[in-house]
């Protein structure tokens, strides 16, 4: 029984991140946030949309299960629970990798519907793992989704793009075409240098609302963690002590509509003491 039918809910989540521009930090989010959800006791699965470049097994920690993928499953070459990675740290964590010698145009859209479909009947929440931009893959992700996060910069060129992204959300999605209630959307800023802020090398987060208007679910400051965690194969929400991993597990509490103040919007400046500490850790 999924955590949503213990409540009462029956009824699973497509939740799309995505971003307008790449190497905003969208499938390090991605990984994060489905982590988070999966830690908060819902049972979830982050799906690899990206088609050719796949990522998400690295940051997951699990490129070498790989056995089968998303295409695989696509062509009816292997079963949905073939190609499901069960996550080693997290009990409601599933990874669902995608094809690295396949173009975009192996998805197509019934195809992934009844992969979706599936999956719902399993899952509390379906992440996915959009490319950037408005690609097949990407497109594909957005069409089905409940809910969206939006990853973005603090850029100029980032929030312009992710502002392009939220036209597409809302007139090529299925709710679109249906004519149901609008795909929820929601901000996760990344990369976050208040310093740069206060020099005007980057916009604030009051600039980035005005020009985008939608809810900030978080603001994930830069920080070396992010690089770390990645390099190990590890969710950086799970590194409890780091900024970055803080901030993306009060941004799944906003999510889930817990009531969490905004942090991170000033660099936490720690002593001598504190960083020797945490080096020597």
């Amino acid at each position: 029984m999924t955590k949503h039918e213990e409540e009462g809910r029956s009824v699973s989540k497509i939740v799309v991140m995505t971003s307008g521009k790449g190497g905003v930090g969208k499938t390090t989010s991605a990984a994060a946030f489905a982590a988070g959800l999966a830690k908060r006791g819902y049972r979830t699965v982050v799906v690899d949309f990206d088609v050719g470049l796949r990522n998400l097994d690295l940051v997951m920690g699990c490129e070498r299960r790989v056995v089968f993928d998303f295409i695989n499953v696509l062509n009816g070459e292997a079963k949905l629970s073939q190609a499901l990675i069960k996550d080693k740290r997290l009990d409601n964590l599933f990874i669902l990798p995608t094809s690295q010698t396949r173009d975009k145009d192996a998805l197509n859209r019934g195809g992934v519907g009844k992969v979706l479909d599936e999956l719902k009947k399993e899952f509390d929440y379906i992440v996915c793992d959009s490319p950037a931009g408005i690609e097949t893959g990407a497109v594909m992700a957005l069409y089905y989704a409940d809910e969206a996060v939006i990853v973005s910069n603090p850029e100029v060129s980032s929030v312009r793009d992710s502002d392009r992204i939220l036209g597409v959300l809302q007139s090529k999605s299925r709710r679109a075409e249906e004519g149901k209630e609008p795909v929820r959307e929601n901000l996760l800023l990344t990369r976050y240098d208040s310093d740069r802020v206060e020099r005007g090398e980057m916009l604030s987060v009051d600039d980035v609302l005005e020009i985008l208007a939608i809810p900030l679910l978080g603001v994930v400051p830069e920080d070396q963690a992010v690089l770390r965690a990645s390099n190990i194969g590890q969710p950086v929400i799970l590194d409890a002590e780091s900024l970055p991993g803080q901030a993306y597990s009060d941004a799944v509490g906003r999510f889930l509509g817990d009531d969490i103040p905004q942090r991170f919007l000033k660099r936490e400046r720690r002593g001598m003491f504190q960083r020797l500490f945490r080096r020597s850790a």
